[in-house]
């Protein structure tokens, strides 16, 4: 097998050389608005931010939406130069790329994930992991007044909310 380096030139070459062909079939017999069929397989959690993004008008935006990350979303982050200098800057830009939605912004990128409270950030990181590592949002608890165990959903609404 060859080895090849990839830098941020050469990654969109080598991702279509890669990619598995569709049989000319397949893709003359698939329309472009044909719907995609559902397995079962859940690939977009909703979420609600502790504290909430605040734009450039002062409107705060707290519910939003992930997807599951590709191997294509963890691999382009190595290769970005903002990440090479500073690799504490990867949750950045991975975050920007799953994320799809947050309140009516749609246009997720890096500079909104930067202004972002720390809070967010955070709880962004956390649910980022459970989503993609777990398959779920649900996370254990114990109360601290009885002990009991139970789970909550951190896909939304505010902790003491049913």
């Amino acid at each position: 097998m060859r080895r090849r380096t990839v830098t941020a030139g050469n990654l969109e070459e080598i991702l279509q050389v890669t990619a598995p062909a569709a049989a000319p079939e397949q893709a003359a017999a698939a329309p472009a608005a044909a719907p995609r069929e559902d397995h079962g397989l859940r690939t977009e959690f909703e979420f609600e931010l502790p504290r909430g993004y605040v734009d450039e008008a002062g409107t705060v935006h707290r519910h939003g939406a992930m997807r599951l990350a590709t191997a294509r979303d963890e691999l382009r982050p190595q290769i970005d130069l903002r990440v090479k200098e500073n690799p504490a800057y990867l949750s950045v830009v991975l975050l920007s790329q799953v994320i799809t939605r947050i309140g009516s912004i749609t246009d997720v990128h890096a500079g909104i994930v930067e202004r972002m409270y720390a809070t967010d950030v955070a709880f962004l990181q956390d649910f980022y992991r459970r989503v993609n590592s777990e398959g779920h949002t649900r996370a254990a608890v114990t109360c601290p007044h009885c002990e009991g165990g139970f789970e909550v959903d951190l896909s939304g609404g505010r902790l003491g909310e049913s």
